[in-house]
């Protein structure tokens, strides 16, 4: 018998809109005896059933909530539905020769919480950031790889600081099938790219841009292209047609990867006249070209997380605009900026007003002539509206005083 969450009066809203999360100040008791990571009925004050989940006293997100009928039990078909759901949403791009890595699977946003699966070629790598679906990962293992085609391995990737949050230590390793090897060839967009799965960031790529990677070649004919925080060069692969592109990035190993990357590009004869490969950090390096007077037609802005709390927002807007004070500085009138923010608690307007704000202060002219976002893989629910953690502008950047005569 599974235990009873009952809620404080006036706390079940959120709950009948269907958000996933009920924190661990809206419960009043619990009832009967589970354990943490075992699934939970939901009742209101007036022990009326609301929804199922799965609990986790550790947490401050007590319970992660599955499902809003009754009637669907919580098992192993359960999980093979949901699986089913989110792998035949994505089944265009299943079918695209010219793609082979996305995200199959985005957590809350698939209506399944805590989990995250992603393709690369034969390769699925995971993470289970609950303990709800820890308690599960046999199970998702083995669905995953009787409902998905020609995979030869499965790759946890689980080494990520939220984990702590739920009272879980971070893991990596191989949980199925052969190893992938050290490096994976993708394509995106007939892009070829490697990728490292065991230890790049997240799980090896940031298959989130790739839909703003491809808006990236309209600007680039000819052009002279700034891409910072470049990581292993998803962007530079995509400014082919740009005259000469300047990398900028702290890690030497994603640095060297970005050169095979770019290098590679440049062999199947999309060739650049130049490609500057920087390493070092990015502010440092922009208030150098600052000083020696570089200009560039297109600036990417592609930063990591600078915020993951309420409490870092602050200093997160800080950096943000610092660096797109220096990037507006650096671009010739017309050029364009592509910018970007991945801190889910930073909203879309919050960064907006950042970037207005260093416009401002570099006293440029700006209009926005585009949207970022992530690409359709990384879905966002309605009823969960933080889902929606990558945001950007594409801006147009007209004359400053100082760049009259350009």
């Amino acid at each position: 018998m599974s235990g009873t969450i009952v809620l404080k009066r006036n706390r079940a809203r959120p709950v009948l809109q269907r958000h996933p999360w009920i924190f661990s100040g809206a419960i009043e008791r619990i009832e009967g005896e589970v354990t943490d990571g075992g699934v939970v009925e939901v009742h209101d004050a007036g022990h009326n059933w609301l929804a199922r989940g799965t609990l986790n006293r550790r947490s401050q997100i007590a319970v992660r909530l599955l499902t809003w009928r009754q009637d669907e039990p919580v098992g192993r078909a359960f999980w093979r539905r949901r699986l089913e759901q989110a792998i035949a949403a994505r089944q265009a791009l299943a079918d695209d020769p010219t793609t082979t890595a996305y995200r199959i699977v985005h957590a809350e946003s698939d209506y399944l919480p805590g989990l995250i699966v992603d393709r690369y070629g034969e390769w699925l790598v995971v993470q289970f950031l609950t303990l709800g679906v820890e308690q599960w990962k046999e199970e998702l293992v083995g669905l995953l790889v009787g409902l998905v085609g020609g995979v030869r391995g499965v790759y946890e990737r689980s080494d990520v600081e939220v984990r702590a949050k739920e009272g879980l230590g971070q893991r990596t390793g191989l949980l199925w099938g052969e190893e992938p090897p050290k490096l994976v060839e993708i394509l995106e967009n007939g892009h070829r790219f490697l990728v490292d799965v065991r230890q790049g960031h997240k799980t090896g790529f940031y298959l989130d841009q790739r839909e703003n990677r491809a808006r990236l070649p309209a600007f680039c004919d000819g052009a002279e292209v700034l891409d910072a925080f470049a990581y292993t060069g998803g962007f530079t692969v995509c400014a082919a047609a740009a005259s000469r592109v300047t990398l900028i990035e702290s890690s030497a190993s994603a640095l060297y990867l970005a050169r095979r990357n770019v290098e590679d590009t440049l062999l199947s004869g999309c060739e650049h006249r130049s490609v500057e490969y920087v390493e070092g950090d990015v502010f440092s390096v922009l208030r150098g070209y600052r000083a020696q007077g570089r200009c560039f037609d297109v600036v990417v802005l592609d930063p990591p997380e600078f915020a993951r709390g309420e409490r870092e927002v602050k200093r997160a807007a800080r950096a943000y605009k610092d660096v797109n004070l220096l990037a507006f500085q650096l671009l010739r009138s017309g050029g364009v900026l592509f910018t970007c923010s991945c801190s889910g608690a930073i909203s879309a307007d919050l960064f907006q007003k950042i970037v207005f704000g260093a416009a401002v202060d570099a006293e440029r002219e700006a209009q926005i002539i585009g949207y970022l976002a992530q690409g359709a893989d990384h879905p966002v629910a309605l009823t969960f509206p933080e889902g929606a953690y990558l945001k950007g502008l594409m801006c147009r950047v007209g004359s400053s005083p100082g760049q009259s005569h350009l």
